[in-house]
Formats: structure tokens, C-alpha cells, sequence
């Protein structure tokens, strides 16, 4: 299957998938496999929604990014060896490079201690 690739405007098609719970269900069950930068660029999103300064046109994209992640049935299934979180990758990519400029310093050291955490 090929990689698909996402457009932030297609990311909040995803939202009504996320939930805290599930976004901590799946960093739990998937971190090893999916291995650390992809853990890292969704707590990235996880933390940047968290902050109440961050827009609200940049949280839509972020829950739909953080609910692909968490989808159970994707494009690629998560089990595939080496391809399976490809497309995950690919919408965490393209909804942290939106919304870039409302990841803080302090955003990046929550989730860099984050990671450390759970690696």
C-alpha cells in the first residue's frame, strides 16, 4: 500500500477517534513499536492541545491528527512490520508542521520528559 499523505484540512474528519484515554491506551500498547519520534511528535500535539493558548483553528487539526493515530482500522494497519504506523507518522507530520508555531519551549520539554518516561 502506499503512503498517504495528509493535508492538514483533511485531519479533522478524525476527531470524533480521539479521547484522552484512548490517546494513552495507544502511546501504551503501540510506543515500542512505533518508537520514539513518532511518541514524540504525539505528545507534541497531545501537550500543544492541552495549552488554552492554542488556537482553536490548530486544535481541529490536532484532535483529528491525535484521533488517526488512535484509529484502530487505518490505511496501513498497525501490525504490518515497518509500514504499519507509516500513515500515522504521516498525519502527526503534517498536523505538527501546522501547527508549529504554537509548540513552545515549554511544550517540547513536557514532551521530551514525556518520552523519557515511557522509553
Amino acid at each position: 500500500m502506499e503512503n498517504k499523505n495528509f493535508t492538514p484540512e483533511e485531519l479533522p474528519k478524525y476527531r470524533e477517534h480521539y479521547s484522552e484515554r484512548a490517546f494513552t491506551e495507544k502511546l501504551k500498547n503501540f510506543a515500542t513499536k512505533a518508537g520514539s519520534k513518532v511518541v514524540y511528535f504525539a505528545l507534541l500535539l497531545y501537550y500543544t492541545l492541552s495549552d488554552p493558548k492554542t488556537p482553536k483553528r490548530y486544535r481541529a487539526v490536532i484532535i483529528g491528527a491525535l484521533g488517526y493515530f488512535i484509529l484502530p482500522v487505518d490505511l496501513l494497519p498497525d501490525f504490518i512490520p515497518f509500514t504499519g504506523m507509516a500513515d500515522d507518522w504521516a498525519a502527526l507530520i503534517a498536523a505538527v508542521t501546522y501547527v508549529t508555531s504554537a509548540i513552545t519551549p515549554d511544550i517540547r520539554l513536557k514532551a521530551q520528559a514525556r518520552l523519557e518516561e515511557i522509553f
